[in-house]
């Protein structure tokens, strides 16, 4: 059988999250657990670590050549594993293999049509393609398989923002959100199952804004006024708008989102006219 290969853009800001098993606490160069210390159990003893522990270990570790190894061997073996098929594609998608990558998805996909991590996948390499149209489809096809996970929403919202479809973008947003407050603090480990791209290109300023307003509509003060921060240091021009907007009205009261637009008109106010 000859090799299949896939992989994830190491340039996008995605996120993919999965159990990890308890051996990932195993050393890599050591994958039998074995230890030197006094008192440890006999080492011929120790469980080896699985085919499958091993790769996702590899994954964890962004040896993802290693991890595309041993994924293509486990399909050989388990041609009928949707979820290896979609690690052997994540492994893929992490060397820019973009082409494999989606076959592998794609196939992982055919094998259980309600696989909803594999879905998304798909959408990521549309995503990261700027075939945004096509990346909307595989997201709400994810969507309608698990509608409760943020990243799906979050994904989404990206590509909507692509499209320059703004309303649809931070009702994405807003939804993900409400699932996960947390879902746009920080980057993920890229070794699990779901992959989410968070790029953004250009237009910036304007993403920003968005996800103030998708907090705001939340009623998240402290996060809205981050992204109203992020947005203005990005060069947004319209921050006094906040104060007409319906979606601020529930944070519009609050203390510091009053200080901040005073001191953002403040400085308007001083800024050389033309």
């Amino acid at each position: 059988m000859t090799r299949s290969c896939l992989a994830i853009p190491a340039s996008s800001f995605l996120l993919i999250s999965l159990l990890v098993p308890a051996c990932a606490q195993t050393n890599i160069d050591n994958p039998q657990g074995q230890t030197q210390s006094v008192g440890a159990v006999p080492t011929d003893q120790k469980p080896k670590l699985s085919d499958e522990d091993l790769a996702r270990l590899y994954l964890i570790r962004k040896q993802f050549r290693e991890a595309q190894d041993l994924f293509h061997k486990l399909t050989v073996e388990q041609p009928k594993n949707p979820v290896y098929w979609n690690e052997l594609g994540i492994s893929f998608h992490n060397q820019s293999e973009l082409d494999l990558a989606l076959k592998c998805y794609q196939k992982s996909a055919k094998l259980d049509s309600h696989y909803a991590d594999a879905e998304n996948n798909v959408g990521t390499v549309y995503y990261e393609r700027k075939k945004y149209a096509k990346a909307v489809r595989a997201y709400k096809k994810a969507i309608v398989l698990r509608d409760d996970y943020a990243a799906f929403y979050v994904n989404m919202g990206y590509a909507y923002f692509g499209e320059k479809k703004y309303d649809d973008s931070i009702t994405s947003f807003r939804k993900a959100v409400g699932l996960d407050p947390n879902v746009f603090d920080a980057a993920r480990s890229r070794s699990g199952t779901i992959v989410q791209d968070r790029t953004v290109e250009a237009e910036r300023a304007q993403f920003y804004f968005l996800l103030a307003k998708s907090f705001a509509q939340a009623g998240n003060t402290e996060r809205t006024l981050i992204y109203l921060k992020k947005a203005r240091d990005e060069g947004y021009k319209d921050l006094n708008s906040v104060k007409s907007d319906p979606a601020f009205a529930q944070v519009l009261k609050d203390p510091a989102i009053q200080d901040f637009l005073a001191a953002d008109k403040a400085a308007d106010n001083t800024q050389p006219q033309n």
